[in-house]
């Protein structure tokens, strides 16, 4: 297939540049081509004088702007002012039955709850002497 492609390209090339004889037709197809070649150069030449002249722009001078010495701007702050502490974590949660405990701090060590049970009842006391 890429060879066919290739010959019908190479004959399409050929053919385009062999030279084909040109036949004027004799007088009278000069004369008309003269006649053509008068009639429309005038159109030429309006479409020509139609577009506008060049004109350049006038010169303009460029200059660097006078430098412009400024107190260096005064910080947003005053002071530096401590960081607030945040607020206290409640670290027990207490229940009937038990209560929560949070271990850690979070930056240091990872925060962990951790379940305590409450103890069980003790014995009953023992009963009056009679």
């Amino acid at each position: 297939m890429k060879k066919l492609v290739a010959v019908a390209a190479l004959g399409a090339i050929l053919i385009g540049l062999s030279p084909i004889p040109a036949h004027a037709g004799g007088p009278v197809h000069a004369a008309l081509a003269l006649g053509a070649f008068i009639v429309l150069s005038p159109l030429l030449l309006l479409g020509a004088l139609a577009q506008p002249f060049y004109v350049p722009p006038p010169p303009v001078a460029y200059t660097t702007p006078a430098p412009v010495y400024a107190p260096a701007p005064a910080p947003a702050y005053s002071a530096y002012a401590p960081a607030s502490r945040p607020p206290p974590i409640n670290r027990e949660v207490v229940y009937s039955h038990g209560r929560h405990l949070l271990l850690g701090d979070g930056v240091t060590a990872p925060y962990r709850w951790v379940w305590v049970p409450n103890p069980p009842p003790g014995y009953p006391p023992p009963p009056p002497p009679r």
